[in-house]
């Protein structure tokens, strides 16, 4: 009896091993829960992009419901939602930040030039600090901040219009609302 069970017991462990990896395989990697939702935002001041003599600070956005979508140059996934994003910016429903992410200052310019600018301004994150600060596991990502400062939603990956229809926008309603 002894002999079963000194084979059952690594079995078992490797049944449910294989249970815990096959169901990792049917979750949404863009669905990754955050620890900062419901919390407040992390607070910063970073140089702006444009223009580096001139700072931005979360604090400036306290009254108001915002995005701040994480992105850089470099990203491929960043070019896929950006259409999405200018034509956000041009419906004025929401003002859009960017934090530009571990990016070269003229490529990241050079690159809103040529793509169209949805943001009313972008910070330049050169060092990564501040996307440490949120979480971001990497770019692009984009948080919904309500009024109070604390972060009410973060989208992982390139926005689609399925997300910004369903789940995006409506969440922007209900907290311009209260």
């Amino acid at each position: 009896m002894r002999r079963h069970l000194r084979y059952l017991a690594p079995l078992l462990v490797f049944a449910v091993l294989v249970g815990f990896l096959g169901k990792g395989l049917f979750l949404n990697p863009s669905e990754v829960p955050s620890p900062l939702i419901n919390k407040p935002a992390p607070a910063f001041t970073l140089e702006q992009l444009h223009n580096p003599q001139a700072r931005f600070s979360s604090q400036d956005m306290l009254g108001k419901v915002w995005m701040l979508n994480v992105w850089a140059s470099w990203c491929v996934a960043c070019r896929q939602e950006h259409p999405l994003l200018v034509e956000l910016a041009r419906q004025r429903i929401v003002p859009i930040y960017g934090l530009n992410y571990k990016d070269q200052r003229q490529e990241a310019i050079n690159w809103l030039r040529d793509l169209g600018d949805p943001y009313i301004i972008s910070v330049y994150d050169v060092e990564g600090r501040v996307g440490l600060d949120f979480g971001v596991y990497g770019v692009p990502e984009t948080y919904v901040i309500d009024k109070q400062g604390i972060i009410r939603y973060k989208h992982i990956g390139p926005i689609s219009p399925a997300a910004l229809q369903e789940k995006i926008l409506p969440l922007i309603r209900e907290l311009q609302a209260s």
